[in-house]
């Protein structure tokens, strides 16, 4: 019996309007290498009239910020990721303040968090996390900058230091949300964006979509995560911007709306927590 065949519909045939924003991606990475240019511009013609490009290591920062020096659609996160904190320093922390203060592309501090999912040798332990996490915050309100979260199976305790640290209510986004209403609802309470990636598309995840109708409508924003998570139908293949006019229709049908209507929404939301 031969195995069911996936239609991988062209997104460039449901494009959108071209004010969408892919609030997350990773477009330096290695996987991009080969077409870099042809993504960049089939996110145009899809609908993307900016995407944020998160950068994780500031030692490498100034080199891949070039790749988009022809690209002024494309603004700049940056930040250590928890995964890789274990050499993070006083001259990590620098360097960060360095950059952003040089670079006006700049216009987060982030991904930062909390990451406790990781088994395997070589990643950082969870009690090597939280400073680093921390001394990045506090960075963030020093240069009055907004804010990426990274968490995964850490939600308590990244939640306990950001309201320790007193950032309810502060410019900031949860990026990539998977969890339940339970912490969509903390969320919201707190006042902060949060962002759904294309894993909202799949059926396995009934637990997002039913929190997505929670979060209020200026606090909503999506994303690719690029070049991972791509939602139905192209789960399984490398993610890209493009991909995120098939995100926004999933979660425009959770929403009771239309995905022209919810597609600038999110852009607009963008607009202001990265102040474009």
């Amino acid at each position: 019996m031969s195995k069911k065949h996936t239609v991988r519909t062209d997104p460039e045939t449901v494009a959108l309007p071209r004010f969408g924003i892919d609030s997350h991606a990773h477009l330096n990475s290695r996987a991009f290498d080969e077409d870099r240019e042809e993504v960049l511009a089939r996110a145009a013609r899809c609908g993307l009239a900016h995407i944020a490009n998160v950068f994780l290591n500031p030692e490498t920062f100034p080199e891949d910020a070039r790749l988009f020096d022809d690209h002024p659609e494309v603004f700049f996160l940056l930040g250590v990721h928890p995964d890789d904190v274990a050499t993070f320093s006083d001259r990590t922390l620098a360097a960060i303040r360095r950059h952003v203060t040089e670079n006006p592309r700049i216009r987060a501090i982030g991904e930062i968090g909390l990451d406790f999912s990781r088994t395997e040798p070589g990643g950082a332990a969870p009690e090597q996390q939280a400073a680093p996490f921390v001394a990045q915050l506090r960075l963030a309100r020093e240069l009055d900058m907004p804010i990426a979260i990274h968490c995964r199976d850490a939600e308590e305790m990244t939640l306990g230091i950001l309201e320790k640290e007193g950032f309810s209510g502060y410019p900031l986004v949860w990026h990539c949300f998977g969890a339940d209403k339970c912490l969509a609802e903390r969320l919201v309470a707190n006042d902060w964006y949060v962002s759904f990636p294309g894993t909202i598309t799949f059926k396995n995840n009934p637990q997002a979509r039913e929190a997505l109708p929670c979060i209020p409508d200026n606090r909503l924003l999506m994303e690719t995560d690029c070049p991972y998570l791509s939602p139905m139908p192209w789960r399984g293949t490398r993610n890209e911007p493009a991909y995120t006019v098939f995100t926004i229709r999933t979660m425009a049908e959770c929403r009771g709306t239309d995905p022209e209507t919810l597609w600038k929404l999110c852009g607009d939301n963008a607009k202001a927590l990265y102040r474009l």
